[in-house]
């Protein structure tokens, strides 16, 4: 298998799952197996390098920090070893809440559920301009809506609308929050472990596609800007940026991003910086075959994909 085989199909070929060696595994397994594994499939003309993270270790941005930290000491070839960005172990917890939990079951089944995902396709759609931004700014007469909450909104309008839903029904999109920067004082950049939250814009999806892209990134600004420090202490209290292709193993820049079998469900959307940069971005879109099929005959969403540059 080459390079060419996984990155030229497309929908991602399944056999990209066998490249992760944990991907049905739940952070309970981690009693009885790794808490994180490697694997390295070798290709004819290439590598493909497989990480898989117990969630208990850390969430997205402790992965990249990982990722990246393991890179640069492979770099370094054993000579002046310095990380750039040394990770911060101390685990926060806001004051007076006691980090020991104690969950009043007699069996894991009781609190444990494996997911099995339904049979989907997935695809990665690349978004090479900002001209969605532009739009969704213009459309509500402000500035203040960023690439990401444009091309979030722009992917929410489209999959609701070939998903064919009834108008009433209420629909959400979901969004994951870095919390490090929203803590007040804020929490370290490098802090290794979980801070993050699911930000939620609601509506229906009749009221969705009647308004335009610019309404519906509003929405999830909103939700991105009402996302505060005390948002997070108070979810606690219920209860009881970065560089993925600059990693170097000594093969050259990696050309593709590609993940396993954790965590796909319809309407998972997984974004990577695209491999040029200039805010480029890579979405892993994953679908009911008929969505799927109905999204690529869209003409408002096909028209915003552009071709991505390691198929140049």
């Amino acid at each position: 298998m080459t390079i060419f085989d996984i990155l030229s199909p497309i929908d991602v070929p399944s056999i990209v799952q066998s490249f992760f060696d944990l991907g049905r595994a739940v952070n309970y397994d981690g009693h009885t197996m790794p808490l994180l594994s490697i694997q390295v499939t070798e290709l004819k003309d290439g590598i493909f390098i497989g990480c898989s993270m117990n969630h208990c270790i850390g969430d997205g941005t402790s992965y990249w920090l990982f990722f990246n930290t393991w890179s640069e000491i492979f770099q370094a070839r054993g000579n002046n070893i310095s990380i750039t960005r040394p990770p911060i172990h101390k685990r926060w917890f806001p004051d007076g809440v006691n980090p020991i939990i104690n969950l009043s079951f007699p069996h894991q089944d009781e609190f444990i559920s494996r997911f099995e995902a339904p049979k989907l396709r997935a695809r990665m759609f690349h978004f090479s301009s900002e001209s969605l931004k532009a739009k969704a700014n213009a459309e509500s007469n402000t500035n203040k809506i960023s690439s990401f909450q444009s091309l979030s909104a722009f992917v929410w309008r489209c999959v609701t609308r070939v998903r064919r839903l009834p108008c009433d029904q209420i629909i959400n999109c979901n969004l994951a929050a870095n919390n490090r920067p929203r803590m007040e004082p804020s929490s370290p950049n490098d802090y290794f472990g979980n801070s993050l939250h699911a930000l939620r814009g609601v509506t229906t999806a009749g009221e969705l596609l009647e308004h335009n892209l610019g309404w519906a990134a509003w929405k999830l600004r909103e939700a991105v800007a009402n996302h505060t420090d005390q948002v997070v202490r108070d979810w606690v209290d219920t209860w009881l940026q970065f560089n993925m292709y600059g990693n170097e193993f000594g093969m050259g820049k990696a050309v593709a991003l590609r993940s396993g079998y954790a965590n796909k469900f319809d309407g998972k959307v997984s974004s990577y910086p695209g491999y040029e940069g200039g805010g480029s971005i890579d979405l892993e879109v994953c679908l009911l075959p008929d969505s799927m099929s109905a999204l690529e005959s869209d003409e408002e969403f096909m028209d915003a994909v552009s071709l991505p540059h390691q198929l140049h």
